[in-house]
């Protein structure tokens, strides 16, 4: 099979996948709990817009306690921001004539002033159901907990939450809104790598092809870490530079490994740290940035290591003068090239 026709089969596959395979933009979360004895469980995190809602269906709920009959109310639902976790967290409980100095590890999170309840066990039918859909005036990003401040106490139930903003022409969008680019993000890259293996194969396989030799092939199908062994050969090569008289073909190796590595090390902090800056200092609607920032740079890190790297009949790191051989012998003489 000729490469070129190799490419165009590639090609076709990809177009037919991407016709096959349907979007998906929702996460509806159905959980099952048996015996749950946790006082707080989180189900998931959400950025409301001003016509955000959260709708929660309850099946088959049941408590036991090994105490008393605990109090429905003390068992329920509520949605809590980032910004108001920590108040609610050490709130200290409004004193009563028979409490007069509250302990604070003794209040339940339901009739804390900084959350938002929704609806309790006290509201379910007699099957232990409930269904309700709560709208959200209030845009922000909230959590969904469970809250149970009955102590001793065990539940079993099935949940079922839509978190939803509803768009103006009337339909759902289950994604948060920081994340509502981010399909479109991941569509436009999908296809600008879809182009770039396109071009790729035509300059290596086709326009180029006695240059494609089969060891660039076994390199386009392994992906292997070689950060270390880059740092290794370097060494090797400065050292062997002072015995074999190769200085100017040894200096060009040395820059080539040299510029590997700091794009490596840069491309592993950006999308290590920066990216993680980005997810953590951005306003939740604007969460998608981190993810454009992250595949922006890895399709710069992409682009930069084949163009580096491109299989040539004449590589232009081997073709020096005898001028550039002298330059190479001064410049190894003098160390440049310590990280």
């Amino acid at each position: 099979m000729a490469p070129a026709d190799a490419a165009r089969r590639l090609l076709l596959l990809l177009a037919v996948a991407g016709a096959v395979l349907r979007p998906a933009a929702a996460e509806i979360k159905q959980e099952s709990f048996k015996d749950d004895s946790r006082g707080t469980i989180l189900f998931e995190k959400f950025g409301f817009s001003h016509r955000g809602s959260v709708s929660i269906a309850l099946t088959g709920a049941k408590v036991v306690s090994k105490l008393a009959k605990p109090e429905p109310a003390q068992l329920g639902f509520f949605l809590l921001s980032d910004e108001a976790l920590f108040e609610a967290i050490y709130e200290q409980p409004p004193p009563t004539d028979l409490n007069p100095n509250p302990d604070p590890n003794t209040g339940c999170v339901l009739n804390s002033r900084y959350v938002i309840p929704l609806f309790t066990f006290g509201d379910l039918d007699a099957t232990g159901n409930y269904s309700k859909t709560f709208p959200v005036s209030h845009p922000d990003e909230y959590s969904l907990f469970f809250a149970n401040c009955a102590p001793e106490t065990a539940v079993t139930m099935e949940v079922r939450t839509d978190m939803y903003n509803t768009n103006p022409d009337g339909t759902k969008d289950y994604l948060s809104v920081g994340q509502a680019p981010v399909p479109t993000i991941y569509a436009f890259f999908a296809l600008g790598y879809v182009a770039f293996l396109a071009a790729w194969l035509y300059l290596t396989l086709y326009h180029n092809r006695l240059s494609a030799h089969r060891i660039h092939h076994l390199m386009s199908s392994c992906c292997c870490a070689v950060l270390f062994p880059v740092v290794w050969s370097m060494r090797s090569l400065r050292e062997s530079s002072k015995t074999d008289g190769k200085a100017a073909r040894t200096l060009a190796k040395l820059t080539l490994f040299r510029q590997f590595y700091v794009v490596v090390i840069g491309y592993l902090y950006f999308t290590r740290i920066i990216v993680y800056a980005l997810k953590t200092i951005t306003n939740y609607k604007y969460r998608w940035v981190s993810v454009a920032a992250e595949e922006v740079a890895t399709m710069a890190f992409y682009m930069f290591m084949f163009y580096m790297f491109k299989p040539a009949e004449r590589n232009q790191y081997f073709a020096l003068d005898d001028d550039e051989e002298e330059a190479a012998e001064m410049a190894l003489r003098e160390e440049e090239f310590e990280l």
